[in-house]
């Protein structure tokens, strides 16, 4: 039997095991391979394992999710534990999965959920190890991330992280594990790239990357500058993957700035900026930074407009574009090569949040889309504030005032709002606000 035979044999067999029989139970008997707790990595088989795919209504690839009928059992009576324990005396016999291949093996963890990550390291020291594997990273490549999650600091405790699934519509709250001794330190997410995030203390003096998924870690060596404000921070890729380096580049508002390279370990200054730009910068912080390709986009005021730095030639252009009337809150994005903004628009007591492109010909701002207006009418009156997470593709935004907590989400693809869950505090029903947040995209075996 080739290998591609005897792979799709064992994806059938357990695909047919999980049509017929509801979720396993926790008491599996003991003397069943180890290897069978593939089938629980995901809390009783929540997500099916290879990660199938389906088209929901909208045109959006979903993780097709697995609803296991509770106290269902076969109309022949068996157990699932039974019928498990008849695979293992045959196609899940020890004599034949010792010889399974190694990269068939890889692709199929390669499709798990991304949840999975969190708990398949604790089933054995081979699996733990194939996070630094280099063939697990291509298998891992090949499986496109449908969607960014979204990592964000509330106010009410801002010492964790929350982490937020937008295909399973679900909040995973973790540590921070590589936070300084200091009881006062705190780490807020300004930036990502290729499944690292990039932190910056609250005292505006140290870097630092990590990955969420893992706690791989890194705390970046000093800036030469010794800059106390506060700074606009962009991360970009040298390739296609962390695995080629990253850039990390702050920019401040008299005009300072530097770039970490990660392949050499440094922070470097490039040129200053042309006459034609006036400093000192008021740069909207508000607002994270859109890259689009190797050029970066900062988002500024008095005057309105957008500051661009190419990383590959050290090339400075500013682009002076008014903002819409009546712009509150207000946030670059980017989709598919496009600068979009998006704002909080208040006149008298109506509030609504609207979506506006940038239009290359007349550096103006024109207006795409907005808010349902019967969501509209829910912000009547109330003085909301908006912060908005994440600028590719997907954006959550938080919607706060004094009588109301609201989180939304806007698919740039597709042109639909979402509502999301509450973030609320683990094993509490206390709601959880939003301090501040970035998206990133779920990636393993992205080291910082």
């Amino acid at each position: 039997m080739d290998e591609a035979a005897e792979l799709s044999q064992v994806v059938g067999r357990i695909q047919e095991l999980c049509e017929l029989y509801a979720s396993p139970p926790l008491d599996w008997p003991r003397h069943l391979d180890p290897r069978l707790y593939i089938l629980e990595l995901n809390n009783l088989l929540e997500y099916d394992f290879f990660g199938l795919l389906m088209d929901d209504k909208s045109g959006n690839k979903m993780v097709e999710m697995i609803e296991s009928p509770s106290c269902k059992r076969h109309r022949r009576g068996k157990s699932p534990a039974k019928a498990i324990a008849s695979i293992s005396g045959g196609l899940m016999d020890q004599q034949i999965w010792k010889d399974f291949p190694e990269d068939l093996l890889e692709a199929v963890i390669a499709r798990l959920p991304t949840e999975s990550f969190f708990r398949f390291r604790t089933v054995c020291r081979k699996w733990n190890s194939l996070l630094s594997s280099c063939t697990f990273s291509q298998h891992l490549a090949e499986v496109s991330v449908l969607q960014p999650w979204f990592y964000s600091v509330t106010h009410e405790n801002i010492r964790k992280g929350a982490m937020y699934n937008p295909s399973m519509r679900k909040w995973h709250h973790i540590s921070i594990p590589f936070l300084p001794a200091k009881p006062k330190t705190v780490l807020l997410p300004v930036a990502s790239a290729g499944g690292l995030i990039c932190f910056l203390d609250l005292s505006h003096k140290n870097f630092y990357i990590s990955n969420p998924l893992t706690n791989s870690f890194k705390e970046l060596p000093p800036r030469s500058y010794r800059v106390w404000s506060r700074v606009a921070v962009a991360m970009i890729l040298n390739g296609k993957t962390a695995g080629s380096g990253y850039k990390i580049m702050w920019l401040g508002c008299n005009g300072d700035h530097e770039i970490y390279d990660s392949i050499h370990h440094s922070w470097s200054h490039s040129a200053g900026f042309p006459p034609n730009i006036r400093l000192p910068l008021s740069l909207n912080f508000r607002s994270q930074t859109v890259s689009v390709g190797r050029t970066i986009y900062f988002m500024h005021a008095e005057p309105d407009g957008i500051l661009l730095y190419d990383v590959t030639t050290g090339i400075w252009k500013q682009y002076l574009i008014p903002s819409p009337r009546h712009l509150t809150d207000h946030m670059l994005s980017e989709h598919e090569g496009q600068i979009l903004l998006v704002g909080l628009v208040t006149k008298n007591a109506a509030t609504c949040v609207y979506i506006w492109e940038m239009q290359k010909m007349t550096l103006l701002w024109k207006e795409v889309d907005r808010m349902p207006n019967i969501w509209c009418l829910e912000l009547y009156g109330k003085h909301v504030r908006m912060t908005c997470l994440g600028n590719h593709g997907l954006l959550m935004l938080s919607l706060r005032s004094k009588r109301m907590n609201r989180l939304v989400m806007y698919n740039l693809s597709t042109k639909e709002w979402q509502r999301v869950p509450e973030c609320t505090q683990p094993h509490s029903r206390k709601r959880q606000t939003i301090a501040c947040g970035t998206a990133f995209r779920p990636c393993p075996t992205a080291l910082a």
